[in-house]
């Protein structure tokens, strides 16, 4: 098949996509596939006269992929890298280059890439695409809404609210709720402006960091406990997998950094608790109508309550994330992973 790759983009997780894009795109070459890796924003320049001959381009576009940083990306230096200028979120080629693809494998993580508005252009231009569609993408991205939608459909998840930028100074007391509290972006992911707050001053300081990423925070009771990631591929969940960070808590440096932190899979939890969390993330991924697959993240506390706080509808794909080494757990590798997840979004949309 012809593959593009796509990634990248002006998305806080810019650096963790290219490291999950490359890790896909050199398994796609491997198994046979001609695959190519591209960046959203950036796209490419320098396009050969024909083409279609980007399929087999020598470097197959893994040129661009590097390191993830211990820093957030400088999103400005990009957007000033881009030889056109354009504030343009597609970059040059980039339309046509998915066009004659196969299909393109989603590697994009975090803003445009996860919100669903790229798997609706892509939608109505005829492209075939990897993961889930465009409504379940938008539902899930808001993690305003997807706290909603879990307490309707009785998917245990912290208390909390959606706050505006412009009711910023609204105490915790007329919000309903009292220290600590955990502060995070409505739509943001890889813990990236998210706050554990214990004292009055802590929480202004939280909320004027995370005002910084987006005009809406959600702020939630903070439940002390240990982390968990559940995966679910074609409506099947697999092993969850513990989290424990070093130090703090599974933020932006403790996910990507060797060393930081430990990942126990299958989790050492009662089967009881494994089954639940297993059976809440099939919930909660249909409450949300999402389809081929997804991460849910869940918090359980000393009571062996389950809290489920979102899913990710584009989970992280290096050799280090989660989802690959639950899927390797229930005896899936990691290119066939890739694979299965292709066939599923064919299955899931372009199948007759």
């Amino acid at each position: 098949m012809k593959i593009i790759v796509l990634a990248g983009g002006l998305s806080t997780e810019r650096d963790v996509s290219l490291a999950s894009a490359a890790g896909i795109c050199r398994t796609l070459l491997e198994r046979g596939h001609d695959a190519f890796l591209l960046d959203v924003f950036l796209g490419l320049e320098n396009a050969p006269e024909n083409l279609e001959d980007v399929f087999t381009m020598p470097g197959h576009g893994l040129e661009i992929a590097k390191n993830i940083s211990e820093e957030e990306p400088d999103l400005a230096a990009v957007k000033a890298s881009r030889p056109d200028q354009s504030d343009c979120f597609l970059g040059p080629n980039v339309i046509e280059l998915c066009r004659m693809a196969d299909i393109t494998f989603l590697g994009l993580h975090g803003g445009e890439g996860e919100n669903g508005k790229l798997q609706a252009t892509f939608d109505l231009l005829g492209i075939r695409y990897t993961g889930p569609d465009s409504l379940g993408c938008a539902v899930a991205m808001d993690k305003g809404f997807t706290k909603q939608v879990f307490l309707q459909t009785g998917i245990d998840t912290p208390d909390g609210v959606c706050l505006h930028k412009n009711d910023a100074d609204r105490s915790l007391a007329s919000l309903g709720l009292s220290l600590p509290v955990v502060v995070k972006p409505c739509s943001g992911g890889s813990s990236i402006g998210v706050y554990i707050v214990n004292t009055e001053d802590e929480y202004k300081d939280a909320l004027e960091k995370s005002f910084q990423y987006e005009d809406e925070v959600v702020i939630e009771t903070f439940i002390k406990g240990r982390e968990f990631a559940c995966g679910i591929i074609d409506g099947k969940a697999l092993p969850p997998i513990e989290i424990i960070p070093k130090t703090g808590f599974f933020d932006y440096a403790n996910k990507y950094q060797d060393g930081a932190t430990d990942e126990v899979c299958p989790a050492d939890i009662p089967k009881d608790v494994e089954e639940r969390m297993m059976d809440l993330t099939v919930k909660a991924f249909h409450a949300l109508k999402l389809n081929v697959y997804s991460r849910a993240d869940f918090l359980l506390d000393d009571q062996g309550n389950l809290y489920c706080l979102e899913m990710n509808t584009l989970p992280g794909m290096t050799a280090a994330s989660l989802l690959p080494k639950e899927a390797k757990v229930a005896g899936i590798e990691y290119d066939d992973l890739c694979e299965l997840i292709i066939q599923k979004s064919i299955e899931a949309r372009y199948s007759d």
